[in-house]
């Protein structure tokens, strides 16, 4: 039976890299299944476009920086553990910049419920869970893990689209939203950079 298995866990341990090199299509945001999005979240964009995408209002378990990155995302995990609450895909994260203000550490990382009905709003311990409103973001997919360098290339590329769209206005802080799983290689991995935005009338 022990020699039955062993082949067996080896098969379940290459799945991941197995999945990934099946991919062949890099502008598309996922290389292997993930968990589900949040209720009425839009689907993840192609890598490197840029659109405006409209989230309803939804409830997150929240965690500032001051825990440090590798903290904040065990004590989220450790909060929807104890609650019994399922993960869902994107993990958030939400930088105190702007144009003039480079982001280098995220300021607070979320874990979004499945429902904004699920558990209730309050503090325990380090995590806050809160509701936030519908809001609209512009956004572009990235590839690859995630790193400031990065999340400011980003940045840069949805600044200057903003610039020649005046349609849109700056409405909020920017976020990263992380998608994959610590299983999917750091190359292969997909996020979205995000700015909050709202619509400005035309005269």
């Amino acid at each position: 039976m022990r020699m039955k298995l062993i082949p067996l866990i080896a098969s379940l341990l290459a799945l991941p890299i197995a999945a990934c090199a099946q991919t062949t299509q890099p502008d598309k945001p996922f290389v292997m299944g993930e968990a589900k999005l949040p209720a009425g979240f839009p689907a993840p964009g192609k890598v490197d476009e840029i659109v405006i995408k409209n989230y309803p209002a939804y409830r997150a378990a929240r965690v500032s920086s001051e825990a440090g990155q590798n903290r904040m995302f065990n004590t989220l995990f450790n909060h929807i553990q104890s609650n019994d609450i399922k993960m869902t895909a994107p993990v958030e994260m939400t930088y105190d910049a702007d144009e003039k203000t480079p982001a280098t550490q995220p300021a607070a990382m979320s874990f979004l419920y499945a429902e904004p009905t699920l558990g209730q709003p309050g503090k325990t311990g380090d995590v806050d869970v809160i509701d936030l409103p519908a809001a609209s973001y512009v956004s572009i997919g990235v590839r690859g893990s995630y790193t400031p360098e990065r999340f400011a290339e980003s940045l840069k590329k949805l600044h200057d689209w903003l610039s020649i769209n005046p349609t849109y206005a700056i409405a909020g802080s920017p976020r990263y939203l992380g998608y994959n799983s610590p299983f999917v290689p750091p190359p292969m991995r997909y996020g979205e950079v995000q700015i909050q935005v709202k619509a400005v009338e035309q005269k």
